[in-house]
């Protein structure tokens, strides 16, 4: 007796703009990883030494294991603590600029209360404030709205925006925090009474390494990273930043963020 004939299944023919989809998916998918492993080394690597240093340098500021002799030394002691944390903090501020750059970084959207935002923001500034002699003033402060965005990217932001108005802003002066709302979304707005800057000067602000003056006269304090980063981290958490200013008139950000 003859065997019966097995049925044959035809499968549809397989796509090859899917298996290059996949393919590509795959390798973009390894890539990133392979950002974020490198800089996790990077970081690691940096960090680790320049926290010792900032470490040692403090137990002989404060001479535990006995004085240091010559009041020189400690002059030169209280230099390597402030130059090691004026580096830590470059260090910080550029694997985060790698890291928003790269699209390295994981964001989690939640709602987020901006008074308790603020409040954090205000209490990492503690330092900067004293120094400055620079107070904040949130307007409807115990009232604000929420926002939708990631807590340590929306704090990352603030943080950023808030600290160059107090480090370039007038000492002794004023950094005015006032939110509005204009149907799904948010306006933060940061404003200082500094001197301002060149309309002309505002989109270089937004680039790395650079500030309102000229790159090599500028007589402002840090690695103007401050806003770029917070330009970055706007982009990420789904919102995005403008300035305004004029000579004289202060720096006024904008950040417009998702409505919670």
């Amino acid at each position: 007796m003859p065997r019966s004939a097995r049925p044959t299944i035809a499968f549809p023919p397989s796509d090859p703009m899917d298996r290059r989809s996949r393919l590509l998916a795959r390798r973009e998918a390894a890539l990133d990883e392979a950002k974020r492993a490198f800089l996790r080394t990077v970081s690691h690597e940096l960090r680790t030494p320049l926290n010792a240093i900032i470490g040692f340098s403090e137990i002989l500021a404060a001479e535990l294991y006995g004085p240091l002799g010559a009041p020189e030394y400690r002059e030169y002691v209280e230099h390597v603590r402030q130059s090691g944390y004026r580096l830590l903090k470059l260090v910080n501020q550029v694997m985060e600029i790698a890291r928003l750059q790269g699209q390295a970084i994981d964001l989690t959207p939640e709602i987020q209360p901006l008074d308790h935002v603020l409040d954090d923001v205000r209490d990492q500034l503690k330092e900067d404030l004293r120094a400055t002699g620079v107070r904040i003033e949130v307007e409807g402060e115990g009232a604000l709205r929420s926002v939708r965005a990631d807590a340590r990217g929306l704090r990352t932001l603030l943080f950023n925006l808030i600290q160059n108005a107090v480090l370039h802003g007038a000492a002794g002066g004023l950094v005015e925090v006032r939110t509005r709302r204009h149907g799904e979304w948010i306006d933060v707005e940061v404003q200082d009474h500094g001197p301002g800057v060149d309309p002309d000067d505002l989109p270089r602000m937004l680039a790395p390494f650079e500030q309102g003056d000229g790159a090599l006269t500028r007589s402002g304090r840090g690695a103007g990273l401050g806003l770029p980063i917070a330009r970055l981290m706007a982009e990420a958490i789904g919102g995005r930043l403008r300035l305004s200013s004029a000579p004289g008139q202060g720096l006024t950000a904008v950040v417009t963020l998702p409505a919670a």
